[in-house]
C-alpha cells in the first residue's frame, strides 16, 4: 500500500493513519517531500507508528525532492502480556525471555542515572525482586571497576525456576552474587536480613502481589535505616517484540496511566514521610529512586 501524504499537516496525516486497515506484518509506504520531513523531524514519525502499533522501517528515497516513509504493522498477537499466567510466562522459552530492555536506551539511561543518584559503588548489600535473568546487575557490573563489584553482596530473587538457573550460569564466577528461585511473597522464609539498596523493576505490580502491603514489608523487614530503593515502574507494553510506550490498564483499550501513578504517589508519600528524598524519572519505564535525606 502507498499514500502520497505530501503536503499534508499533522492533522490530516494523523486522521490517515486513524483511517488505516492494515493486516499484521503489512507494509505502508508514505511518500513524503524531503522538506517536510525535515519540518516534522524522523522522532514524530517514530512516534506516530508507536501510536497505532507499527515501527518505522529504513526510509527509502524516490527522486530527487521525495522520500517514501515506510511502516509495518506489528504481530499484535506475539506479546508475553497474552501468555499464560504461570511463573514461566518469563522462563528462557518465553516470549517475555527473548526482549531485552537493557538494548533500550530510554531504559538504560533513566536506569544509570538512578545508580547514580543513590551512588551505587557505595553499596554492600544489594537485593533485587523479579530478577529474572539478572540484567540490573549486569549494567551494574558493567559501570563498576571488577574491585567495586566484588565488594557488594548481589543476591537476586525471582519465581521463575529456568530464570534463575539462566541467571546462575551467567554469574558463574561471580561468587559474590546469589540467585534464588522464591515467591516475594514469603520472603521471610529466606532469612535474608536486610540491605542497602532493594531494586525491583516491573515485579511488585504483579497481579498475585498486594502492592501497598508488599512495599511497606519490603521496606520494613528488608532496608536498612540509611537504605536507597529503585523501583520500576512499566510504562510500556512489549508486541512483536519492540517496545510500546504506555502502560495497559484493565477495561481500557488505549494506554491510561492511573494505576501507575497510583503506587508511583503511595510509595512516593510513604518515603518522604521516613525522611527520604525521592525522584521520579524515565519515559517507558519510570523509576522511582529514593535515596535518605543526610
Amino acid at each position: 500500500m502507498k499514500i502520497d501524504l505530501k503536503k499534508r499537516g499533522s492533522c490530516e496525516i494523523l486522521e490517515c493513519f486513524k483511517s488505516l486497515h492494515v493486516e499484521s506484518g503489512e507494509i505502508v509506504e508514505f511518500e513524503f517531500f524531503d522538506s517536510d520531513i525535515e519540518s516534522f523531524g524522523y522522532k514524530a514519525f517514530v512516534d506516530l507508528a508507536q501510536l497505532f502499533f507499527m515501527k518505522m522501517l529504513t526510509p527509502l528515497k524516490k527522486d530527487e525532492t521525495t522520500t517514501l516513509l515506510r511502516f509495518q504493522k506489528l504481530y499484535l498477537e506475539n506479546s508475553f502480556h497474552k501468555t499464560d499466567k504461570s511463573s514461566e510466562k518469563y522462563g528462557v522459552e518465553s516470549e517475555f525471555f527473548t526482549l531485552d530492555k537493557t538494548k533500550q536506551f530510554s531504559f538504560l539511561y533513566h536506569y544509570t542515572h538512578a545508580l547514580d543518584f543513590i551512588d551505587v559503588k557505595s553499596k554492600k548489600r544489594i537485593l533485587n525482586l523479579g530478577v529474572n535473568r539478572g540484567d540490573e546487575f549486569k549494567i551494574i557490573k558493567e559501570m563498576l571497576t571488577c574491585e567495586e563489584f566484588a565488594s557488594i553482596e548481589f543476591v537476586g530473587i525471582d519465581y521463575c525456576a529456568s530464570a534463575i538457573e539462566y541467571a546462575k550460569s551467567d554469574f558463574l564466577h561471580d561468587k559474590n552474587v546469589q540467585f534464588l528461585c522464591h515467591d516475594i511473597n514469603k520472603l521471610e522464609e529466606l532469612n535474608l536480613g536486610k540491605f542497602d539498596l532493594i531494586i525491583s523493576i516491573g515485579t511488585l505490580q504483579s497481579s498475585n502481589i498486594n502492592f501497598n502491603a508488599a512495599f511497606m514489608s519490603i521496606y520494613q523487614n528488608h532496608l536498612e535505616n540509611d537504605g536507597a530503593m529503585i523501583l520500576g515502574f512499566p510504562n510500556c507494553r512489549w508486541m512483536d517484540g519492540e517496545m510500546i510506550y504506555g502502560a495497559k490498564a484493565p477495561n481500557y483499550s488505549f494506554s491510561e496511566l492511573s494505576l501507575v501513578l497510583k503506587d508511583i504517589h503511595f510509595c512516593k508519600k510513604y518515603l518522604q514521610q521516613k525522611k527520604y528524598r525521592v525522584v521520579v524519572t524515565g519515559k517507558d519505564y519510570l523509576f522511582l529512586t529514593a535515596r535518605k535525606v543526610i
